[in-house]
């Protein structure tokens, strides 16, 4: 069972839920100290008081926001945790919005919402079946780590769940990213879409969904343990030249995609005569426009 990493409520109008919030995730990364390879001495980082040139325990360290080199001013948790804010003990929800209309980029860690008690069930059950039935979902505002945040609140598995959100101003502008202006045809689209089509999953649960570098290393560890050598580890698969020609490029993939697939790579192939048509057709509707323009004026 994981454990409660905040405790408060979901203020929706003048409905008040009591919750615990627990992590919806876990990391199962592989994770390593720092040793002196020499003797295998763990290396450990010291904390140290720059003024009394002596190492500090954690009870003698607190917060504090440096107004100059010679001036901080020092924060402790209880003010942080007293400061007179509505969202401090509470999820406060201030607007539902279609879940189309958030961006990914804005979305972060998630969080389970469990009722503290049964006297919350009720009201946690209704907030959980009306997100359900809108297709909407919450956007809330509360306060954690001495800082107020933005969360979105939707329902999964009849559990309703809490993302942080970033402010609007933590987003940065993407325009200077963008490449200088290229043409594509319609033709180079349209195998793009057929690439997608040959990639497209109903789920996220097929076998090249799996953390491959975290089991190669499990194994690496194990074999270690044991005294014996580590398992070869298969080459990657060497990757052709780079292809300059684009549609090549394309519908090599299509190609592979679907024969990774088991499928007839030639089954679905668009028919190239068809494709060169349209651009032609196109061109033909300006040149008669142009003509008219001068028997206009």
């Amino acid at each position: 069972m994981p454990r409660t990493v905040w405790s408060g409520a979901i203020s929706f109008g003048l409905v008040t839920v009591p919750i615990n919030v627990q992590s919806a995730t876990e990391d199962h990364s592989v994770r390593f100290h720092q040793y002196h390879l020499e003797d295998m001495g763990r290396v450990r980082v010291r904390k140290y008081c720059e003024v009394e040139d002596r190492e500090v325990t954690s009870g003698e360290i607190g917060k504090g926001y440096e107004l100059s080199k010679t001036q901080v001013i020092p924060i402790s948790d209880d003010e942080l945790r007293d400061l007179p804010l509505p969202t401090a003990k509470a999820i406060e929800i201030a607007a539902f919005v279609p879940l189309e209309s958030v961006d990914p980029i804005r979305i972060g860690e998630g969080y389970y919402l469990q009722p503290s008690s049964q006297v919350a069930a009720k009201p946690y059950k209704l907030l959980a079946m009306a997100l359900a039935r809108s297709s909407k979902v919450a956007v809330a505002k509360y306060a954690w780590s001495g800082r107020e945040r933005l969360g979105l609140l939707r329902v999964r598995d009849d559990v309703i769940v809490l993302h942080a959100m970033r402010w609007p101003d933590e987003i940065r502008d993407p325009a200077e990213l963008l490449p200088e202006p290229v043409e594509l045809s319609d033709d180079e689209i349209d195998r793009a879409l057929a690439l997608m089509d040959t990639m497209t999953r109903e789920d996220l649960e097929a076998p090249e969904f799996r953390d491959t570098y975290t089991e190669a290393l499990e194994q690496i560890i194990e074999a270690k343990r044991e005294h014996r050598e580590p398992p070869a580890m298969p080459e990657p698969e060497q990757q052709p030249g780079r292809v300059v020609d684009l549609m090549a490029a394309l519908e090599e993939s299509v190609q592979k995609a679907r024969t990774s697939r088991g499928e007839d790579a030639k089954v679905h192939e668009m028919p190239k005569k068809a494709a060169k048509k349209q651009p032609t057709k196109k061109k033909t509707t300006p040149k008669k426009a142009s003509g008219r323009k001068p028997e206009s004026a």
